[in-house]
């Protein structure tokens, strides 16, 4: 741990937007200033660092915002912070302002930029995760997943009213990049038939198989959930085979897209937000630099930023064999 007393820190949202990033603003603001530390509001992430778009933050500037979602702090992801000359930009400006401590609320890819940047120029940074797509090692929550999980549930709950009355397959795309955890989720809530995510290779034939079997027996309404970055995460391009392989299925196809990012955070979300937002100041005060503030068996968990950017969360293949049982 460093022994430099921190002073001032700017505090940004980065890359994707998350709900509870706005939670997470109001703790590291008001726990930064509970403790005597000036607060800085960086705006749109590493372009606002580079572009010196710079605020003082008090605690009536973070009033009122723990139920909306969004980031008022605005987000961007930066070609410009992955080159040298962007980040010696970006370290002029933090100087300028006397900062000497950042927070950064966002995923993996903001995570990379910090660890860089820290690493270049010995700035202390302390990442929070902040995406609905639960990728990030070292933390089994992440902030904006448990929004983000239940208006999946809710919007596809409403898809199966429909496919009752209709007796229809319905194949449902929701967001999650390269990883499962919202299909999963969402679609285990649901009662989907099938969830096709990346961590699992799918078997195109046993899942035609299984539509097939589930026919014969009248079996006609089925949902099938698809996580946007798998091998069959084209929602369209799976209907495609489907009627292909079996022409008398009536499919139709629904993607959820972004309206899952958005909308007021849940409890649980201004929760996390807060409690990991309040740990980020405490670590910088104490020197504990460069690493993620997470939550590990419901405990306050550390991870090496580093270690946070190369490793992925991990699927069990338990999951998939209890779907496979309660869609039976």
């Amino acid at each position: 741990m460093k022994k430099n007393k921190v002073t001032k820190i700017g505090v940004m949202t980065s890359g994707g937007d998350s709900p509870g990033m706005n939670a997470a603003i109001r703790a590291v603001v008001r726990t930064g200033i509970y403790n005597g530390l000036e607060v800085f509001g960086i705006m749109r992430g590493y372009s606002g660092l580079i572009e010196n778009d710079i605020i003082p933050m008090d605690s009536r500037s973070v009033a009122n915002i723990i139920q909306r979602g969004g980031t008022i702090l605005k987000t961007a992801r930066s070609k410009a912070f992955t080159t040298p000359e962007g980040r010696k930009a970006a370290y002029n400006n933090l100087n300028q302002h006397g900062i000497d401590g950042l927070v950064i609320i966002g995923g993996d890819g903001s995570f990379k930029g910090a660890q860089t940047f820290s690493n270049e120029y010995d700035i202390p940074c302390i990442g929070l995760p902040g995406t609905i797509d639960k990728d990030i090692a070292g933390t089994d929550v992440t902030i904006g997943f448990d929004t983000a999980v239940n208006t999946a549930v809710e919007a596809i709950d409403k898809i199966r009213d429909t496919m009752d009355a209709h007796d229809r397959l319905f194949i449902v795309e929701v967001m999650g990049r390269d990883a499962g955890y919202i299909a999963l989720h969402s679609g285990i809530a649901t009662g989907a038939e099938n969830i096709v995510i990346p961590e699992t290779k799918t078997d195109i034939d046993e899942l035609i198989c299984s539509l097939t079997e589930k026919e014969k027996r009248k079996k006609l309404v089925n949902l099938i959930v698809v996580a946007e970055g798998g091998e069959y995460g084209d929602a369209n391009a799976l209907d495609a085979i489907i009627k292909e392989r079996i022409p008398s299925a009536d499919t139709r196809v629904c993607i959820l897209g972004h309206i899952q990012r958005g909308g007021s955070p849940s409890c649980a979300d201004r929760l996390i937000a807060s409690h990991m937002g309040y740990y980020a100041v405490e670590s910088l005060l104490i020197g504990r630099h460069n690493v993620m503030v997470g939550v590990v068996n419901n405990k306050i968990h550390y991870t090496p930023l580093d270690k946070a950017v190369k490793e992925k969360q991990k699927i069990g293949q338990e999951w998939m064999k209890i779907v496979k049982i309660l869609a039976s």
